[in-house]
C-alpha cells in the first residue's frame, strides 16, 4: 500500500509528533509499504521514505503565519480562502494515488487551519480518500488556546467529525476528550499509544546491537545478567537451575552470561561442555545465551555496559568472590541484585541486595526472586514498557490492523 503522512513539519525537525512520525514511516517502509512524508519542512531520512517538501504546510510559513494573527482575533482574511485553494490543489496533486493518507494534528491544532480546511474540502470530494486522523492534541480542549478559537468556520473544523475518517488518538484521555468535543460514541476512536525505539534509547554499542536482535532479548521478561567468566566457581549451573525454575511462573524470563571462558584452567572448557548439557536438559536452549558461543574473545566494557543497561536484574550465584565488582555496577544501573550469600557481596551490598544460600533449592530462590520482582514498581514499569511499548509491538498489535481495514469511519 501507498502510505501518505502529513504534518506541518517532519524529521529532521525535532518535536514529538515529528518523532512519532519518523518513527512511523520506518515501521510502515520495515513491513513493505511505500510510504511519503508530506510537510512543510524536514529532510529525506530514510532511503526508503520519500519526502516532498509542500512550504505552505508549515505553520511557520510567513503567509500562513499571517494570516493565523488575523483569525486569532476572529476574523477571516480573503487571503485564507487563497491559501485553502492553493492547499487543495497539492494534496490532491500528491495523494491522490494514496491508499491511506494519516494526518497527524493537522485536524487537531489550529497551527495552519488553511491546510486543515483544503484537507477537509478533499474528504468531501466524490473521491472519498481513506483517510486517519492522528490526534496527539486538541485545541478546542486546550485552556491556553481558547483566545485564539472562535465560533464558526474554519475553527469548527476542529470539533466537527468529518465524514469519511478514522480518528486515532494517542491515550484515552484524549479519547474521551475527542469523543465529547465531536459529540461521537468513543468506541469510534481507536486509541494507540506512542512508543520507544529501545536500542536508540539505550545507545547500545553496534557489537551489542549484534546479540539483542537475534537473540530477541527485549522479548525476555525478565532479563537476568550474568556477567562473569565461564569457571566453575561462578557457579552458573545454579544460575541456570533457578532460571528454569523462575520459567515455571515466567515463561519468557531469560539468562545472558556474557564472559568467554576463564583463561587460566584448562579445565574450563570441560566446564562449559557440562553447562550446555545441563542447559539442555532443562530445556533452556532457547532462554540461557552465553555469548562465548558467538564470540570468544573478552567483550569491551562498553558493551558490558549495554547489558547492565538492558537487563531486568543481576544474578550472581558465585561460590567465591574476591570483591564482587557487578554488584556495584548493578547498583549504579538500578537493577535489583540476587546473589549468592558469601561474605564479600554482603560487605558491599548490605540490605540493598537479596541473597540465597547454597541449602536452598533452586525453587525456593526462584520464589524470593519473583516476589522481589514483582513488588518492585521500577521493574514492573519497565517491564511494561519493553513489553506494550516497543514500536513494532505497536504496529502489530494497533497499526496493522488499522490500514488493513478497507472501510472508515
Amino acid at each position: 500500500m501507498k502510505i501518505v503522512l502529513v504534518h506541518y513539519s517532519a524529521p529532521p525537525i525535532v518535536g514529538g509528533v515529528e518523532s512519532v512520525i519518523g518513527h512511523h514511516a520506518r515501521l510502515f517502509a520495515d513491513h513493505g509499504h511505500e510510504v511519503c512524508l508530506l510537510a512543510g519542512r524536514g529532510a529525506m531520512v530514510d532511503e526508503r521514505v520519500k519526502f516532498i517538501e509542500a512550504p505552505l504546510f508549515d505553520s511557520r510559513h510567513a503567509a500562513i503565519l499571517e494570516v493565523k494573527s488575523e483569525l486569532d482575533q476572529g476574523r477571516v482574511p480573503d487571503r485564507f480562502y487563497d491559501l485553502v485553494d492553493k492547499l487543495f490543489l497539492i494534496l490532491r496533486q500528491q495523494v491522490e494515488d494514496a491508499d491511506w493518507i494519516i494526518a497527524h494534528n493537522v485536524c487537531s491544532l489550529h497551527k495552519n487551519l488553511a491546510l486543515t480546511a483544503a484537507l477537509h474540502r478533499w474528504c468531501c470530494t466524490e473521491e472519498r480518500p481513506r483517510l486517519i486522523l492522528w490526534h496527539h492534541d486538541l485545541a478546542w480542549t486546550t485552556p491556553r488556546y481558547q483566545p485564539e478559537l472562535h465560533r464558526g468556520y474554519p475553527w469548527d473544523l476542529l470539533r466537527k467529525d468529518w465524514p469519511n475518517v478514522q480518528h486515532v488518538t494517542v491515550s484515552r484521555l484524549r479519547q474521551n476528550e475527542l469523543a465529547a468535543l465531536l459529540g461521537i460514541p468513543k468506541e469510534r476512536i481507536r486509541v494507540i499509544p506512542n512508543g520507544l525505539d529501545f536500542l536508540a534509547f539505550y545507545n547500545v554499542q553496534e557489537t551489542t546491537r549484534r546479540f539483542i536482535e537475534p537473540l530477541n532479548l527485549f522479548a525476555c521478561e525478565p532479563l537476568f545478567l550474568l556477567p562473569v567468566r565461564i569457571t566453575p566457581r561462578k557457579n552458573i549451573e545454579l544460575g541456570l537451575q533457578i532460571l528454569a525454575a523462575l520459567r515455571q511462573t515466567l515463561p519468557q524470563a531469560a539468562l545472558v552470561v556474557t564472559g568467554p571462558l576463564g583463561a587460566h584452567n584448562p579445565r574450563n572448557q570441560q566446564y562449559f561442555e557440562r553447562l550446555l548439557e545441563e542447559r539442555k536438559a532443562l530445556d533452556l536452549e532457547g532462554a540461557v545465551h552465553f555469548l562465548a558461543e558467538v564470540s570468544p574473545e573478552t567483550l569491551p566494557d562498553a558493551v558490558i555496559a549495554d547489558f547492565y543497561r538492558i537487563a531486568d536484574a543481576l544474578l550472581l550465584p558465585s561460590r567465591e568472590e574476591g570483591f564482587g565488582i557487578p554488584v556495584l555496577e548493578a547498583g549504579l544501573s538500578r537493577m535489583p541484585v540476587f546473589c549468592s550469600d558469601i561474605p564479600p557481596l554482603r560487605e558491599i551490598g548490605g540490605d540493598q541486595i537479596v541473597t540465597f544460600g547454597f541449602d536452598e533449592s533452586p525453587s525456593i530462590i526462584a520464589e524470593r526472586i519473583e516476589a522481589t520482582l514483582r513488588t518492585n514498581p521500577i521493574c514492573a514499569l519497565r517491564r511494561r514498557a519493553r513489553r506494550e511499548y516497543g514500536w513494532e509491538q505497536i504496529y502489530k498489535t494497533h497499526i496493522a490492523a488499522l490500514i488493513e481495514r478497507r472501510e472508515t469511519g
